[in-house]
């Protein structure tokens, strides 16, 4: 499990091997912080539209600049080891930027897939410009009805009162 987890500069590396022995690529990213039964069902899916799949993880800053404070609920070395510990991840890199175009850029997936609460048009502007420069696909993956980790934290805080 441990040597799926790699750094940017690995990350680069990796993906060039896999393009030069002709496998597909996807890539996917997001903060994952508490993890349900559809991050694990995305995250299959996925996984499903190529020979491999890569995580970009966005580490605790990012995570408190996107989601707000007491966020993440899980620390980064926590959420990339579960990451880790899927089946249906191949490989999983932390980044620390806001965005994920280092992450994408390293990566050079031929797929880039994302939640059903995205679109082509809604994905961040830098994003979609790094993916077309790579020729990368967006494929948008819908999301598991009933399943979230804002809808967790509600229930959770429903125990605390």
């Amino acid at each position: 499990m441990k040597n799926k987890i790699i750094d940017i500069q690995k990350l680069a590396e990796r993906g060039k091997e896999f393009r030069a022995a002709g496998k597909k690529l996807v890539a996917t990213n997001g903060c994952f912080d508490l993890l349900h039964l559809g991050h694990v069902r995305y995250l299959q899916a996925a996984r499903a539209l190529g020979d491999a799949l890569v995580v970009g993880l966005n580490g605790d800053q990012s995570v408190r600049e996107l989601k707000g404070p007491g966020r993440p609920i899980n620390d980064e070395k926590t959420r990339v080891e579960m990451l880790a510990a899927l089946e249906c991840v191949d490989l999983v890199t932390i980044f620390s930027e806001m965005r994920a175009t280092q992450f994408l850029e390293a990566a050079a997936p031929a797929i880039y897939a994302k939640g059903g609460d995205y679109s082509s048009e809604t994905l961040n502007a830098e994003e979609r410009a790094i993916l077309q420069k790579l020729g990368a696909e967006i494929r948008i993956i819908p999301l598991e009805e009933g399943y979230s980790t804002s809808g967790l934290l509600e229930h959770l805080r429903g125990f605390a009162k």
